[in-house]
């Protein structure tokens, strides 16, 4: 039986910056946008061949590298006795300490795996940093495999299209005249820089997206590189220009400009920027109504180090920030513990964002203040909660909404309308030069 998903773990889904569900919706709405418009200015072979270019890219894209790291998990690893799930961003310098006490409060379960990974740090660092090449180069390959027999595909299936045209042509005694437009395929573009990155490599090496990012970093120069026409060249120039605006840089300030919005709002002040399983969990209210909300707040905020922060953390695990940091996955916990300090402590542990939560919940009390002092008939808790709870969902689909119905409608669109208004550039290209091949060959 399948555990039903509740709608606040949904809307933290499609909320979540780091999470690869949003993502993959994008990509499908792109995908399935970007073959309609094939379609439709071109035909069933372009179709095709659009079909296989965006629906085998993207499985490529979404699973390749998570499969390749699991396959080097259950190998390379497993053979070395060194624990996956330790993440070595936990072996820096200004960690040492930190290091330290998490092998002191770890569960049973985990403390031998973390010091078995934390003894010799440069074996640990470099076994990461060659899963994390290791997996990326060999989905980069796949895509660029991939790339090779789309090519190779298309090019016989035209070739057999071409062939019994001119045999039908012919059959019914018509005369074969084809002059085929002038077309020069970009094969003279030169790619020196792959897309340069900020920020440390082994923030790439840990989250999913910026996995993405740099694998849409070789699947762009790829496909700019190989593109076998100008029509398609302007094609992927609009497809990929698309996706790296909507998939990886749009959706944070569309995010912040609803939440602005609703802080802004003098009828209905409202704060939004909690995780939606926080701002719909049945504790919220309650930690309103008993003064806990506002005391561990104040508790968490006063602490001035990391250090003791992670002290904290592992004395109160029943504090409400606390709770609400495991919530929203902020702080990592084990499925299985022996001990009430249930968090995982191989797993990266980001102190600014546990403090964060601790700032957004009192910013979030402060905006019940505001409320109360409002005009509205009703200035209760509830209708305060049930107002965040309904501006939290609304920016979370407007947001989607935006990054769909640019890669899925806008995108598409731009592709067909350029494609319908050139009449030399309605045609297949592929298909079209191929025909000029064949007829130079004396094959038609």
């Amino acid at each position: 039986m399948i555990p039903a998903i509740s709608a606040s773990t949904v809307y933290s889904i499609l909320g979540n910056n780091n999470s690869l569900v949003p993502m993959a919706i994008k990509d499908v709405a792109n995908s399935l946008g970007l073959t309609a418009g094939s379609y439709i200015t071109g035909d069933k072979l372009e179709g095709k061949d659009r079909f296989l270019d965006e629906f085998g890219t993207q499985a490529i894209w979404l699973f390749g590298i998570p499969v390749y790291k699991k396959f080097m998990d259950y190998t390379m690893y497993k053979a070395l006795k060194i624990d996956p799930k330790f993440d070595v961003r936990n072996l820096s310098n200004k960690r040492s300490k930190i290091l330290e006490k998490t092998i002191e409060y770890a569960d049973e379960s985990i403390k031998d795996s973390i010091k078995a990974a934390s003894k010799n740090p440069k074996y640990t660092k470099s076994l990461a940093m060659t899963k994390f090449v290791v997996s990326t180069a060999l989905t980069i390959a796949s895509y660029a495999g991939l790339t090779k027999y789309r090519h190779y595909r298309t090019r016989k299936d035209a070739e057999k299209e071409i062939l019994a045209e001119v045999a039908a042509e012919k059959k019914n005694k018509d005369s074969f005249i084809y002059t085929a437009p002038s077309s020069k395929a970009f094969n003279d573009i030169k790619l020196k820089k792959q897309p340069s990155f900020t920020g440390s490599i082994q923030d790439f090496m840990y989250n999913p997206v910026k996995n993405l990012m740099i694998l849409d970093g070789a699947i762009t120069a790829e496909r700019l590189a190989e593109s076998r026409n100008k029509q398609e060249l302007f094609g992927y120039t609009i497809k990929e220009g698309s996706v790296w605006l909507f998939m990886y840089f749009a959706s944070k300030p569309i995010q912040k400009f609803l939440e602005n919005a609703a802080e802004k709002n003098k009828k209905k002040p409202a704060s939004i920027d909690l995780d939606a399983r926080v701002i719909e969990s049945l504790e919220l209210k309650e930690a309103f109504e008993n003064g806990k909300l506002s005391a561990s707040s104040k508790k968490v905020l006063s602490l001035k180090t990391q250090e003791e922060m992670l002290d904290f953390i592992h004395n109160n695990p029943d504090d409400f920030v606390v709770k609400m940091a495991k919530k929203s996955d902020i702080l990592p916990v084990l499925k299985k513990s022996t001990q009430a300090d249930n968090v995982d402590y191989r797993k990266f542990i980001d102190f600014d964002e546990f403090r964060g939560v601790a700032e957004k919940l009192t910013k979030l009390q402060d905006k019940f203040e505001e409320f109360k002092t409002t005009d509205l008939k009703d200035k209760t808790l509830d209708a305060f909660l049930k107002n965040v709870k309904k501006l939290k969902r609304k920016s979370i689909l407007k947001n989607m909404g935006a990054c769909i119905g640019a890669l899925g409608i806008l995108a598409p669109a731009i592709m067909i309308a350029f494609r319908k208004f050139d009449k030399d550039n309605n045609a297949f290209q592929v298909k079209e030069d191929l025909k000029k091949e064949l007829a130079a060959k004396g094959k038609i």
